[in-house]
């Protein structure tokens, strides 16, 4: 079986090489690679193999930058560094990965992996991986400019408890209960601020974690919020987001 390993540590790579050659003999690495521009490079020659071990972090930038350039077809094994949260990710997409110390008999279990699932359509585990990463890396917004009188001011995200809307305008609501207008949709507010901290219980509101003091059960299986400011038919978690809203408060 011919093997390349994408990797910039040479230390790294040697070791992985000769804990592949404890596990089969017959395991040939054919190619080292340090660069994401020595890995386009060589996949355009026709660089051939049976499995890639590819670190997230190369000599020269991110290694999912590598499948922006050209298409790889071949089953990959990831390595990693990353923390419990990035790895939680990559178990999610069913991705093999390593984390780093690698030790023999986690390379053993990978191996066992990708032996079994070597058949399947890599194409979309390498996107989900790549959508994956994005998510873990993603920056969101951690203030907001609003207007007030004439002056401009902003609001940092810690001081908001949560965003609703009326009449088709939205407004943020800080601490204090004082209501802001926005140039966002609801809909738009929910791709640029954390889901960590942040969450749409209706149609009409999006609410912080820790602006929740409480939350009850609710006639026709809905739950109801206790939370300073919020009032009225707003505080209902609507029926079909309750489950996903429990996963939420439970993360």
């Amino acid at each position: 079986m011919k093997v390349v390993i994408i990797e910039d540590e040479k230390l790294s790579a040697e070791h992985l090489s000769l804990m592949l050659n404890k596990i089969d003999q017959d395991i040939e690495v054919v190619k080292y690679i340090d660069t994401v521009k020595g890995a386009v490079v060589s996949f355009q020659e026709g660089l051939e193999a049976d499995l890639i071990f590819l670190d997230i972090h190369l000599a020269d930038g991110n290694s999912f930058e590598i499948f922006t350039h050209i298409e790889i077809d071949l089953p990959i094994i990831f390595t990693t560094a990353f923390d419990n949260y990035a790895i939680q990710a990559f178990k999610q997409n069913s991705v093999d990965y390593l984390l780093k110390p690698i030790s023999l008999q986690d390379l053993k279990i990978a191996m066992e992996k990708f032996n079994k699932m070597q058949h399947k359509l890599n194409k979309q585990l390498i996107a989900d991986i790549s959508i994956a990463y994005q998510q873990v890396n993603k920056q969101y917004k951690n203030r907001f400019l609003v207007n007030k009188g004439r002056a401009i001011d902003y609001i940092p995200v810690a001081d908001i408890c949560y965003f609703e809307t009326k009449e088709s305008l939205s407004f943020l609501v800080n601490a204090k209960g004082v209501k802001y207008p926005v140039n966002y949709t609801l809909d738009h507010l929910e791709t640029i601020l954390s889901p960590q901290e942040f969450f749409r219980i209706n149609r009409k509101v999006i609410i912080k974690i820790n602006a929740i003091e409480k939350v009850d059960t609710y006639f026709n299986s809905r739950l109801i919020i206790t939370s300073l400011h919020l009032t009225g038919d707003e505080r209902i978690v609507s029926r079909e987001r309750v489950q996903d809203f429990k996963k939420w408060l439970d993360t």
